[in-house]
């Protein structure tokens, strides 16, 4: 790998980690506030409603011009919407403006890699890129909670500079400068950046043309033979893992009798799985053999039911583990597949666009399914059960229809382009 991938690697970094310090962040900030505690969970909806609420628009902004640009723009949207919340406006506004940040970032962040790199690295770029991610989302997590820990707060807020007048009285404050300084050296690092020399697409300002263009990549991607297994399996595996933080952190209290500051702990040891998983796909998964891997999806669904079994912390560590590197090792070759298809197909930031639009769409539908569920009073195990079984069931369907599309088209290879 070159220099300017460890670079791209560094942006990703800190950006990823001032966006989940800062969610820990505005959660103490809305308890400060004394605001209903079903705000909490809003600033995910708030966050996450700009990847699809924006998607036919965001792709052909990242497609409009050089994608360090077009990071180094979104990382001064986060930087506002970072700021907004320093000078008291609502901690759910300001989250949703650093979602619209987010929004605009992920098409650049990944369309970049197609652009940066031969196909033949995707698989080993991808794995880095999500290992290095779930690492800033379980950092960001444990800086964000240091950050609200009141001992440590105290004495960073006791420091002074010398003859200087900071202005920064309360902890929430400081947190917010110390936050909008990692998306500042995530924006730094977007500056050096190699432009890749890829020819660009001028932004249509009319926003009618730009959803007909974006409807017409969603059909696009969704009617070829691997962009549309590799689509439904990131799909499912976001909307999946979004559900299984909620699902971790009820079944904890439930089954191993623990706070919401341990159950939080447990969420991290599956994002340590995904780590695993993803550096091990990178390392053992080439492009052309990621469908291969489509079988550990339906092992992940498995997995997850034996959570119900499960009464002791010691058990279910390495339960979790194993569940986050069955995520990490199946996601990572299918999202580059994707990448490579969306690429050839539509242009990589059109691409990431369609992806983010179906992702974030299956987040929203599938925790409001869940919150649903638990107000209706079902069990956490039956939910366990019914979740497990929704996911290897679905799994053993995309493998089902990928094998159907095979047989179809006889042996051609997963990057012969001229038949796909």
């Amino acid at each position: 790998m070159s220099l300017g991938f460890y670079i791209i690697m560094a942006a990703q970094f800190f950006s990823a980690l001032a966006d989940n310090a800062l969610l820990i962040a505005a959660i103490a900030i809305l308890r400060d506030m004394q605001a209903p505690a079903e705000y909490e969970p809003l600033l995910k909806t708030f966050f996450t409603v700009s990847y699809v609420a924006l998607a036919a628009f965001v792709g052909a902004f990242a497609d409009s011009m050089p994608k360090w640009r077009v990071m180094f723009i979104s990382n001064g949207i986060k930087i506002f919407g970072c700021s907004l919340m320093f000078f008291d406006v609502h901690p759910l506004f300001a989250y949703a403006v650093v979602g619209l940040g987010a929004a605009a970032y992920s098409p650049a962040k990944y369309g970049i890699l197609t652009e940066y790199l031969p196909h033949r690295l995707l698989v080993v770029a991808n794995g880095w890129i999500e290992g290095l991610t779930v690492g800033a989302i379980i950092l960001g997590v444990v800086v964000g909670g240091m950050l609200i820990q009141p001992t440590f707060a105290g004495h960073l807020l006791a420091f002074d500079f010398p003859l200087i007048d900071t202005g920064i009285d309360t902890v929430a404050e400081m947190n917010l400068l110390i936050i909008g300084s990692l998306y500042l050296i995530a924006a730094t690092f977007n500056l050096w950046i190699p432009d890749t020399g890829v020819d660009h697409k001028p932004l249509k300002k009319n926003p009618v043309y730009l959803f007909h263009e974006f409807n017409h990549c969603l059909k696009l991607l969704w009617r070829d033979k691997l962009g549309q297994v590799s689509l439904a399996v990131t799909t499912l595996f976001w909307g999946a893992g979004a559900t299984l933080q909620f699902i971790v952190i009820e079944w904890s209290r439930a089954a191993l009798h623990l706070d919401l500051s341990k159950s939080s702990m447990l969420q991290g040891v599956v994002a340590i799985g995904i780590a695993i998983g993803a550096v091990l796909a990178a390392r053992m998964i080439t492009l052309r053999k990621s469908v291969r891997v489509l079988p550990l999806g339906i092992a992940m669904g498995i997995l997850v039911i034996g959570m119900v079994f499960v009464r002791d912390t010691w058990v279910a560590i390495p339960l979790l583990i194993l569940v986050g590197v069955c995520s990490g090792f199946f996601v990572v070759p299918m999202n580059a597949l994707l990448q490579h298809r969306g690429h050839i197909l539509m242009g990589a930031g059109h691409s990431i666009a369609v992806q983010n639009f179906n992702e974030n769409l299956a987040i929203l539908i599938m925790t409001t399914m869940y919150s649903f569920l638990i107000k209706a009073g079902l069990h956490i195990y039956w939910l366990i059960t019914l979740f497990g079984l929704f996911v290897a069931s679905t799994m053993w369907l995309v493998r089902r229809h990928h094998e159907a599309n095979q047989r179809e088209h006889d042996a051609v290879s997963p990057l012969d382009d001229s038949r796909h």
